[in-house]
């Protein structure tokens, strides 16, 4: 893989859930079945408007490392394990990296 190849496919994928124990079962979920390589989980503080009402909430982030080819596949398993009706899932692209970690996370993930 050649370093412009392996920065290409490489996202950052983006969720939050509304309690740390679901942002873990879909983490390990998605490691397990091979849609991500890692996932960390970080508690953040949202404000955001649903059905009209300003909410406040405390969320967990998932920080998602995976290929962009397997976002379809990504997408699909956290809509079937979250509970949100709309949950945040954006794809970031990794510009630069490590090259060893990117072939690293090119090696863990099957889709």
């Amino acid at each position: 893989m050649t370093e412009q190849e392996g920065t290409m496919s490489a996202v950052v994928v983006m969720v939050t859930t509304p309690s740390k124990e679901m942002g873990e079962a879909i983490a390990q979920a998605l490691v397990k079945e091979q849609l991500a390589a890692c996932v960390n989980l970080l508690p953040i503080h949202s404000i955001y408007t649903w059905e009209g009402e300003v909410n406040s909430e405390d969320e967990w982030q998932l920080l998602i490392k995976t290929d962009k080819a397997a976002f379809p596949a990504l997408e699909k398993r956290i809509c079937e394990l979250h509970s949100y009706d709309v949950p945040e899932i954006i794809a970031l692209p990794v510009v630069a990296g490590s090259q060893p970690y990117l072939q690293w996370i090119a090696d863990q993930v099957k889709y």
